[in-house]
């Protein structure tokens, strides 16, 4: 569909576990994630809001096609790594749409992770039953 002879504007975003590589192209608003539409690939509308969100802020709907590739994690993590992975390629585009994206927390890299499993407990947290007997 895209070839790298266009040029583009590039963002990488990070959420959970989730991995986005994000690529502008100057266009009409397409988006495009591992190939397939975004309706194709989400299927929940909540999740092209979150996709969108940075577009919404800067003023900027419908000026760019959204080519991204991610992988890891769930549906949820993704879509906010390919928020951040937008956020970070509209800085690119035009540094003017920092303020605006710092100020809606788009740039932020979200630092909350799964915790890791302990010793003596069968989850991070959740210790075994206890019995008197």
């Amino acid at each position: 569909m895209y070839t790298s002879a266009k040029p583009y504007f590039y963002g990488t975003g990070r959420r959970k576990k989730s991995v986005a590589r994000v690529r502008l192209y100057p266009g009409t608003g397409a988006i495009t994630i591992n190939g397939k539409s975004i309706d194709e690939y989400f299927g929940l509308e909540t999740l092209n809001l979150i996709v969108n969100q940075p577009f919404g802020v800067t003023g900027n709907e419908g000026k760019f096609d959204i080519v991204a590739n991610v992988k890891g994690g769930g549906l949820s993590g993704q879509a906010g790594a390919i928020r951040h992975g937008v956020a970070r390629a509209l800085l690119v585009a035009d540094e003017a749409n920092k303020p605006a994206l710092k100020a809606a927390g788009f740039l932020t890299r979200d630092p909350r992770m799964k915790e890791r499993k302990k010793y003596g407990l069968k989850a991070a947290r959740r210790a075994p039953q206890f019995s008197k007997r």
